[in-house]
């Protein structure tokens, strides 16, 4: 009988425990939701970050709980193995300090917002791809190719985020320095005036030239884009100058034998 009460009251602390665990997820998700983050003036990164972190240390912190709740239905003092429990955490702390560096390194990019789940970021100059996951130790990235860097968060520095603000997508133009300017300048204006893209959040702008040599004349577009478009954007723009130079028939992008036989 007694071993059955045991027992009894272990499957009592799994389920109990279970449960709190379930509560506290249901609502941090109700904490992670846009409206409340919204009501409560809180930017959704941010929220959604910490939100997974507060459900991972719930979850430590729960199963340490039951532990100590099973091996005291165990008859086991608890009072001697939580004092060596500390002494033994302390020696760990001063033999582990890139750890503790890591966890505090971790902390405060959480909490400072440096980047979050899903923001596309470089880390010094090295690594660079989409935020998976934000831990007290580590970082993983996956790269856009698929590659998945883990990164102790100690080791993090120089960062660059590309998903916080609008990108600007910048497009050189090389024309034939006997082309007569005037009309080079028309045809690019109009190609910048016509172009069109979901990722846009402007107009493409000419700046003018950017450089001049024998051969060669540079001009240069820009146009602001949605955060980490600029690279689909900057194709987007080049293929819509190539086809403005195509149809005004410039012998540079567009040859004689190909009107003709477009022509045909």
């Amino acid at each position: 009988m007694s071993v059955l009460k045991v027992v009894l009251r272990i499957l009592v602390i799994l389920i109990v425990s279970r449960i709190v665990r379930i509560v506290i997820n249901r609502v941090v998700d109700n904490f992670m939701n846009p409206k409340a983050s919204k009501r409560l003036k809180l930017r959704t990164r941010r929220v959604q970050t910490v939100g997974k972190l507060l459900k991972n240390t719930a979850t430590y912190i729960i199963n340490f709980i039951v532990l100590l709740l099973v091996l005291n239905e165990f008859n086991i003092n608890l009072a001697p193995l939580l004092a060596g429990a500390g002494v033994i955490g302390l020696a760990i702390g001063f033999g582990a300090q890139s750890l503790v560096k890591d966890v505090i390194t971790g902390f405060f990019v959480i909490l400072e917002d440096h980047f979050s789940v899903g923001d596309v970021i470089e880390v010094g100059g090295k690594f660079k791809g989409t935020v998976e996951m934000i831990g007290l130790r580590a970082t993983r990235i996956r790269s856009w190719t698929g590659e998945v860097f883990i990164l102790p968060n100690g080791n993090i520095s120089d960062v660059t985020n590309y998903s916080v603000n609008n990108a600007l997508a910048v497009v050189d133009v090389s024309v034939a320095a006997t082309e007569n300017l005037d009309h080079m300048v028309e045809i690019v204006k109009s190609a910048a005036a016509k172009f069109e893209d979901t990722n846009i959040v402007g107009r493409a702008e000419f700046l003018g030239i950017q450089s001049v040599t024998a051969s060669d004349v540079i001009l240069r577009l820009t146009v602001l884009c949605r955060p980490n478009t600029q690279s689909a954007v900057s194709r987007h723009l080049n293929a819509e100058v190539k086809k403005a130079f195509e149809a005004a028939g410039n012998p540079r992008y567009y040859s004689i034998e190909a009107m003709e036989r477009a022509g045909s």
